[in-house]
Parts: C-alpha cells; sequence; structure tokens
C-alpha cells in the first residue's frame, strides 16, 4: 500500500497538471470544454476515490495470488511474452467488467459516476468509483491465472492500464486514422460517455479496440450525430459522495416500494434501469427523452463561490497530498481519522456548490471538530515536523471554511 501511495504524489500532480493544460488550450483556441463547478465536482470525486483505494477500504471475494497459485496449469519463461499475455488479459478481463458495469442494474452504481458529468473532458477521467466496496475482479483475470502470470507482473501493470485510460477523455482530438483500428481513442470514447440513442453502451474496450469490434459493441464517432454527455437519469448534483450512491438508494427503494418478492430480489441483477411494474407505474423517474434539449445541471454560481470552490479544492488536494507523503508515520486509525476531515469536507464544499442549506452545519461541524484536534494535539497529524506554523495554517483554513460558508449560505444567495 505504501508503494501505491508513494505513486499517487507523482500521479495527482501529473493528472491536474494535464488537466490545466487543456483548460488553458481550451481558452487559447476559444473551445473550452470546461466549466468551474464541473471540474471541481470531477477532480473532487477523483480526491475521494484516493481516499478509499490509499486505506483499502474494499472486500476482495478472492484474490489472484490465490488463483494463480492453485489454478496455473503454465509457466511461461519468456519475459517479454509474460508481460504481452498480462496486458492482453488485464484488457479482455477490462472489457467485460465495463461491459458488467453498463449491462446489471448493480454494478452500474459503481460505474454511474464516471459517467455523470454533461461535460467530456480530461477531467471527467477522474470520477472514479468509491461505491465498489466488492472486489471482485480477480475472477476476470481466471486466463492470465490459469496461464501463470506472476502476481507481480500483474500488480505492476493493472495501475498503468487504469492511468493510460486518461488521455482519450477529450474533445480537442479528432480522429486518429489506422490507429482508430486498434486502440481505443478519444472519438471512440466520445462515443462511449454519449447517451444518444445511437451510441449509448457502446465502445467498452479500455486499450485495445478489438474487443468491441469481436463481440459486436463497436460504434463509430457519426458527423452527423454530435454526442451528448451525461446519463439519462442526470445527477443534478456537484457532490460526488451522493451521485456515487444515487443509483443504489434508487434500487433499494424499488425493492422496499415493490409488492412482488420476486422483483424485490431480481431487481439488483436485471439490465441497467430495469424497475418493478408496479413501482414504475406509480413512482415514475425522470429521464432525459430530447438528449439535445434538456436541462443541464447548471445551478447559479457567482464568480466568488467559484473562486472558493478552487480554493477548497487546491486546499483538500494539498490534505490528501500530505496524508500520502506522511503514509507511513500514521497508524490506521490517525489515517482514518485524517481521511475523514478530508472526505467530509468534499461532502460539504460540493453541496455548497449545490447550495444546499445543510452545507453550512457540516462544514461548521467539520471546523469546530478540526479546531479540537489542534487543541489537543498541538500538531496537525504531524504536520509541524516539516512545517513549524503548519497547525496555524490549518486552524486559518477550518476558520476560513466556517466563515465562508456562513456568508455563501445566508448572505451571497439572496443575490444571485
Amino acid at each position: 500500500m505504501e508503494t501505491y501511495t508513494n505513486a499517487l504524489l507523482y500521479a495527482i500532480p501529473f493528472f491536474t497538471g494535464l488537466v490545466l493544460v487543456e483548460v488553458f488550450y481550451g481558452a487559447l483556441v476559444k473551445k473550452q470544454k470546461h466549466n468551474v463547478m464541473d471540474t471541481v465536482s470531477s477532480l473532487s470525486s477523483g480526491l475521494t476515490n484516493i481516499i478509499k483505494d490509499s486505506l483499502g477500504l474494499v472486500l476482495v471475494l478472492i484474490s489472484y495470488p490465490y488463483l494463480v497459485e492453485n489454478l496455473a496449469l503454465f509457466k511461461i519463461n519468456t519475459t517479454w511474452l509474460v508481460w504481452l499475455v498480462a496486458f492482453i488479459t488485464i484488457d479482455f478481463a477490462g472489457y467485460w467488467n465495463h461491459r458488467l458495469s453498463h449491462h446489471v442494474n448493480i454494478f452500474w452504481n459503481q460505474h454511474v459516476i464516471h459517467h455523470s458529468s454533461e461535460e467530456f473532458n480530461l477531467a471527467c477521467a477522474l470520477r472514479q468509483s468509491i461505491s465498489n466496496l466488492i472486489g471482485y475482479f480477480a475472477l476476470l483475470l481466471l486466463p492470465a491465472a490459469i496461464l501463470g502470470v506472476p502476481n507481480k507482473v500483474i500488480a505492476i501493470l493493472a495501475p498503468i492500464h487504469l492511468f493510460a485510460q486518461f488521455w482519450y477523455h477529450t474533445q480537442h482530438i479528432g480522429k486518429m486514422g489506422w490507429l482508430e483500428y486498434i486502440i481505443v481513442t478519444p472519438s471512440q470514447h466520445r462515443v462511449h460517455h454519449a447517451i444518444n440513442p445511437e451510441y449509448i453502451d457502446k465502445n467498452l474496450g479500455q486499450i485495445l479496440s478489438i474487443w468491441d469490434r469481436l463481440f459486436g459493441t463497436f460504434q463509430e464517432e457519426l458527423k452527423t450525430v454530435p454526442p451528448q454527455y451525461g446519463v439519462l437519469k442526470p445527477a443534478a448534483t456537484w457532490n460526488p459522495i451522493l451521485i456515487n450512491f444515487q443509483h443504489f438508494w434508487r434500487l433499494l427503494k424499488d425493492a422496499w416500494r415493490t409488492k412482488s418478492l420476486w422483483d424485490k430480489l431480481r431487481i439488483w441483477f436485471m439490465p441497467t434501469g430495469w424497475r418493478p411494474a408496479d413501482v414504475k407505474e406509480k413512482f415514475p423517474i425522470a429521464v432525459v427523452k430530447d438528449v439535445y434539449n434538456f436541462n443541464r445541471y447548471k445551478p447559479k454560481s457567482s464568480i466568488f463561490l467559484k473562486g472558493y470552490a478552487i480554493f477548497q479544492l487546491l486546499a483538500n488536494t494539498s490534505f490528501l497530498l500530505f496524508m500520502l507523503y506522511n503514509y507511513s508515520e500514521n497508524n490506521f486509525d490517525s489515517l482514518l481519522l485524517y481521511s475523514a476531515f478530508v472526505f467530509i469536507g468534499i461532502f460539504g464544499y460540493t453541496s455548497l456548490m449545490d447550495r444546499k442549506l445543510y452545507a453550512v452545519w457540516v462544514e461548521i461541524t467539520r471546523g469546530i471538530c478540526g479546531f479540537m484536534v489542534l487543541y489537543l494535539t498541538e500538531d496537525w497529524f504531524g504536520l509541524n515536523n516539516y512545517f513549524a506554523l503548519g497547525s496555524y495554517v490549518v486552524g486559518l483554513y477550518f476558520l476560513i471554511t466556517i466563515l465562508f460558508s456562513v456568508y455563501f449560505t445566508y448572505f451571497e444567495k439572496e443575490d444571485l
């Protein structure tokens, strides 16, 4: 885990830097594909995912080391062949996991966050799940286990494979000629994120485009059908934590409300969007019908609130980077408490971006708890060891958070 957190110390600034490059490029060519609140929401979602993964908050049903130890029938001795086989099997497993997420109700819940942005840019690539709490991916790596691909190779390639899916979340790169027949490109992935009837649930590949062509899920981007982004049941919030569990909450309510015991059980494993007939009739849910003309989520936001959202994003990113840097110096309980401050902070400021009245109480409570930690420990989780005035800076941050959350809730809102 410590190796993973060290890698994130480099990955977070790198990916954030690329997002900024795209923002500046969009401004330069006058084709901006970002808006402030959506991008802050996307990057905040990435932070929540890092918190979950760095704490190892997942129940692994079965591990890949166990599978390879007990099922390997071969041993590949050629080094380059091991890496090639590992890459192909990871990509093959990724395709089917992705397809599962799009076609089964309960699995869609762990993927909907990634599609929830009504924009398409590098930032939305970082909308990653915190609701995938059951680890089953190793089961999809059975071919690799049977072929005897070592665990170490999978452990190295898996994060590289994930990071390599970042670059094609952009509208600034057109079709790429012969590469369109080999790898997933921005054009293909724009189709995947689109909610147009022609594009829905297409192009599920992650690195190689061969699987979509082989299994009938490929769709070319059409000049006559400009992609429209989001989900058919719009998230209507900037809060990534809420988005992660919206679909699950709808499933839970439907399972409770339906009179059919069979429907209560099968709703979780039915095709995405399926609802019991009695519930569907009595409790309709609005779905986007005209993808070119629907109310996209853009609540009124002043330039000051946008600036404050950016400030909170930067502050909480800094908090998280310090946690990762100082990871080995804290026990799990300390890491859990520290992460809670960041996690609740993300919930608070993104709720404030939504103009929710409860956001101010979330932020006030977090601020008071933060002051208590500073008072009782005379430090902020070891920050003073690196920066003598660290605890004072953190205290100032909590004071700013409380004051501005009150301001945006009770004063500025009336002027919008």
